[in-house]
């Protein structure tokens, strides 16, 4: 049985150009975990990239234990995503000084079947496994984003700058403005495990949340 890979299967969400395009979002489910901090140097980021992609890989690998939930199908465990917001932190330019003063949620989507039973089970797997991992901090959450405008940033994180204000500039020239508030964020898709792709070799969906002027 062929597996579902989400990126394929959606590439409007998932495989942009890399000129910018507008895109209503839907209602998917998601780990999330919520933290604060730079990335690429607090433990609290490394734990919640632990945890997340724990718990994913349990799910998927259920029926290798002859518990797979019901619905259970073949697919491919989904990329990791964030949101991205903080105080004095503008994310329509990217012109960040400070990472330590990044907010921050971080997520993969989870296949349909997953229910709050199916989550609390693989976190019971995980526990076992990893006793040292406070899982308190994983929720399983229903999110519907609505809509955004999108573009595919290839390179480095740090040069993500000139990408966003392009972005920005069709989001204004499209008749909308960026709608960061609430949990509406400064979004990005990982295409890859960013823990093992070269960094110049990194495809990142970048998504503003937006309204109508």
């Amino acid at each position: 049985m062929e597996k579902l890979d989400y990126k394929k299967e959606y590439k409007d969400l998932y495989m942009p150009k890399t000129k910018p395009m507008l895109i209503e979002v839907p209602s998917i489910k998601f780990i999330m975990i919520d933290g604060e901090g730079n990335p690429n140097t607090c433990e609290a980021y490394a734990q919640a990239m632990e945890i997340m992609y724990g718990l994913s890989y349990g799910i998927k690998m259920s029926k290798m234990s002859g518990n797979a939930p019901e619905g259970y199908f073949e697919y491919v465990v989904p990329p990791l995503e964030g949101l991205w917001w903080g105080d004095n932190v503008d994310f329509t330019s990217m012109e960040i000084k400070d990472k330590n003063a990044f907010y921050w949620t971080s997520m993969i989507r989870q296949p349909e079947f997953v229910t709050e039973e199916v989550f609390e089970q693989a976190k019971e797997g995980l526990h076992k496994k990893k006793p040292e991992l406070d899982l308190s901090i994983a929720r399983l959450v229903d999110w519907k984003e609505g809509l955004c405008a999108q573009v595919m940033h290839l390179g480095l994180f740090d040069d993500e700058g000139p990408t966003v204000r392009g972005l920005e500039e069709f989001i204004h020239e499209s008749g909308y403005r960026t709608d960061i508030s609430g949990d509406r964020k400064h979004h990005e898709i990982y295409l890859g495990d960013p823990r093992k792709i070269a960094p110049e070799k990194r495809k990142t969906v970048i998504r503003h949340p937006i309204v109508k002027l």
